[in-house]
């Protein structure tokens, strides 16, 4: 038996859901968000809360249980107080600033990286060496800032390049001589 799955997920003030077989479309203060479920488990909603229940108990109908309960919480979750990743410049002459709709990076290449921020989510470079990427969708959040930090990755010598805040970088020693 599913512990994730079988809580049901709670409605906070503010936020209405409409449930149409499969399909699940949530409102709130941040934006709307939907989630299309397989036809292994049944979605309801009563008084307040969504509730999710398998259809058999094959192995896929008990994964997709637990897995569809997350992916209505997350819809709960990203139009109440969305989501937010950290990301944190370390480097000599490595910094970021928002130029519009554009993240400019100076990250030791011969020339500026003009990041383009997509629709849906905001970016933004309170300090010269931090990047906030924030967003209702939890998939694309993580996307966005893991695509910004590709263009640098930590290098584990020196440890400059961009990471997530609180992240730990493996530093190496150096050649000896």
């Amino acid at each position: 038996m599913s512990r994730i799955g079988k809580r049901p997920v709670p409605l906070p003030s503010g936020v209405t859901a409409e449930v149409k077989g499969q399909h699940v479309e949530v409102k709130g203060p941040k934006g709307t968000r939907s989630f299309t479920a397989t036809d292994d488990v049944t979605i309801t909603l009563d008084d307040g809360a969504i509730s999710v229940t398998p259809r058999g108990t094959s192995k896929r109908a008990r994964q997709q249980w637990g897995m569809s309960r997350t992916m209505v919480q997350n819809c709960v979750t990203g139009v109440t107080d969305g989501f937010k990743k950290e990301l944190e410049i370390q480097g000599v002459g490595y910094r970021a600033q928002m130029q519009g709709n554009t993240l400019k990076l100076a990250l030791g290449y011969s020339h500026d990286v003009d990041f383009p921020v997509p629709e849906g989510v905001t970016v933004t470079a309170p300090k010269l060496t931090e990047i906030i990427v924030e967003g209702a969708d939890q998939q694309l959040v993580g996307q966005v800032a893991a695509n910004i930090r590709e263009w640098r990755a930590p290098e584990p010598y020196k440890g400059k390049g961009i990471r997530y805040k609180d992240e730990y970088i493996f530093r190496k020693e150096g050649k000896k001589k």
